[in-house]
């Protein structure tokens, strides 16, 4: 009797959490708080633990004076798949009156056609070498599957720092039927750095990095009458938008992925 009174219990309970209501559910979700779900599982690259290295090459689009053409390397090691630490060093060379844009030589030429008797010289400043420092932070993991033929793993991640910049200062002037740069100094300045990035990923080891940051920095105002030899006592904020891209090599391998992510 005892062994079919059990049965029975054991049963009505069993049809009880099998037909359990809306509102059964909702009291249960409220007692026991909203269950934790990744919308993305199975992810195909883990990075926890791992260093990347990215060779990258880029450029400075936002300065209308000068053409800054970049190339260095990335290092980054990853303390989980969210955050890590990232560094980047690169270099411009400098190729003198080859970098000036058409807006400058435009400039110059103009103000040599014009009369008064004043030698116009404008500023140009050239990124020669820098360096970033910066926490990231990746929020955003995902998928993209192309036409339902395969499917592309990438990450958007975030950046906040700061860096150091080697600027080359000149003027370009009108001389002799032709625009030249006279050099002057060459100054250190120590920007904060933002910016963003993707990084599509190929396979286990490699991924394809496309970032974005922007450093920013005070200095000083514009000079377009250097030959007066009166210094300029005002500043303004300058922002070098840096654009690169590259190939990520991450090591050692990727840990077995003893879970679904």
């Amino acid at each position: 009797v005892a062994t079919g009174l059990g049965i029975y219990l054991f049963s009505g309970l069993a049809a009880t959490q099998a037909f359990a209501t809306p509102a059964d559910e909702a009291l249960e979700t409220l007692r026991e708080g909203p269950a934790t779900q990744n919308v993305v599982q199975n992810r195909f690259f883990l990075k926890t633990g791992r260093f990347e290295i990215a060779p990258v090459g880029g450029l400075v689009p936002n300065d209308p004076m000068v053409r800054r053409l970049l190339g260095g390397f990335a290092l980054n090691y990853h303390f989980s798949e969210e955050f890590s630490a990232f560094s980047q060093i690169f270099y411009s060379p400098d190729l003198a009156e080859s970098d000036l844009k058409g807006l400058t030589n435009t400039l110059v030429q103009i103000a040599n056609s014009g009369t008064g008797g004043v030698s116009f010289q404008q500023p140009v400043d050239k990124i020669i070498l820098g360096a970033t420092f910066s926490a990231q932070w990746a929020p955003v993991y995902g998928k993209i599957n192309l036409l339902g033929e395969s499917v592309i793993n990438f990450d958007l991640y975030l950046q906040g720092g700061l860096g150091l910049l080697t600027l080359q200062r000149g003027y370009a002037r009108y001389n002799n039927g032709q625009v030249q740069i006279d050099r002057t100094e060459v100054d250190v300045m120590i920007p904060a750095s933002m910016g963003f990035g993707i990084d599509f990923f190929l396979n286990q080891r490699t991924a394809l990095k496309i970032d974005v940051r922007n450093l920013m920095y005070l200095g000083a105002a514009p000079d377009y009458s250097a030959d007066d030899g009166l210094p300029v006592s005002e500043s303004r904020l300058y922002q070098s938008l840096i654009v690169s891209t590259g190939v990520s090599f991450y090591f050692p391998n990727m840990s077995p992925r003893l879970t679904d992510f």
